[in-house]
């Protein structure tokens, strides 16, 4: 997350804007390391310790029955204040990256800021309204191959045009169709493929710009799924294309820490030693 919208600061912004506007570009880029932290300390609240054990109860019935009610209480009371945690941070996350995609809309030029939508909440968790523990965490990543079980019809004709398209090596019709795609179908589990051909769509015609926000796209649709290395990769090499160096070998480095072992490591690295990259 905050490698994609710190990119996205820089890939909106552009070269001219960026020098403009360097304070409020800074600003921005502080409060995405600080989200960064609590989405951290996040994570690690929902990960298990592996200590998990009984009450340690012994004596008579009644002694034990006692224990493990006490420790049920104490558990219940655990989950009850783990979850207000889980929920303030989602609630602050959420509220910061709709406020910076607002902000940085203003700094697009011919931005419509009445077409943001509502920010879905980070990471796929809904915060309860009273504090309680019934929010949903959607764990299930989005497929990187086309996936035709529970789609529409339509959705899929409309993929498979749009694939065609690009297969066929029309990269202008490609790019408009999968562009259509993702606007008609927001959330569509095809959605992060359909960013990711629609950026080599635009890098295939030198429209590196448009290019750029589609492999961003891609891989915030998808940042765990088999095609993310890739999308990384290729954002890197766009924003490099565009005149970001420092975001590009940003962007590079990090597809060796989120994905070590993959083959776009090689190619990210030899990008970075391309550009010089410190």
């Amino acid at each position: 997350m905050r490698l994609a919208l710190a990119v996205c600061c820089a890939l909106i912004a552009g070269p001219s804007l960026a020098q403009d506007n360097t304070q409020t570009l800074a600003d921005i880029r502080q409060e995405l390391s600080v989200l960064y932290v609590e989405i951290q300390r996040l994570r690690s609240e929902l990960n298990t310790t592996g200590g998990a054990t009984g009450s340690g109860a012994s004596g008579s019935t009644l002694d034990r029955v006692n224990a493990i009610e006490a420790e049920v209480t104490r558990l219940t009371s655990l989950t009850e204040r783990l979850q207000l945690n889980v929920d303030s941070v989602v609630r602050d996350g959420t509220n910061r990256i709709g406020d910076l995609e607002f902000r940085l809309c203003e700094l697009e030029p011919g931005c419509d800021i009445g077409s943001l939508g509502e920010t879905p909440s980070l990471g796929g968790v809904t915060p309860t309204s009273g504090g309680g523990s019934t929010a949903a965490i959607q764990a299930t990543p989005l497929p990187s191959t086309p996936q035709p079980s529970g789609l529409a019809v339509a959705e899929q004709s409309d993929y498979d045009r749009a694939n065609a398209a690009f297969e066929a090596g029309d990269y202008t019709d490609a790019a408009t169709l999968f562009l259509s795609f993702t606007e008609t179908y927001p959330g569509s589990p095809l959605s992060a493929d359909a960013h990711y051909l629609r950026g080599e769509a635009e890098a295939n015609q030198g429209r590196w710009n448009p290019a750029a926000r589609a492999f961003l796209a891609a891989f915030s649709a998808g940042p765990e799924d088999a095609r993310a290395p890739t999308a990384l990769t290729s954002l890197g090499v766009a924003l490099a294309q565009i005149g970001q160096p420092e975001e590009a070998c940003l962007t590079l480095a990090e597809v060796a820490v989120r994905f070590p072992g993959t083959a776009s490591v090689a190619e990210a690295q030899a990008e970075m030693g391309r550009l010089g990259c410190q």
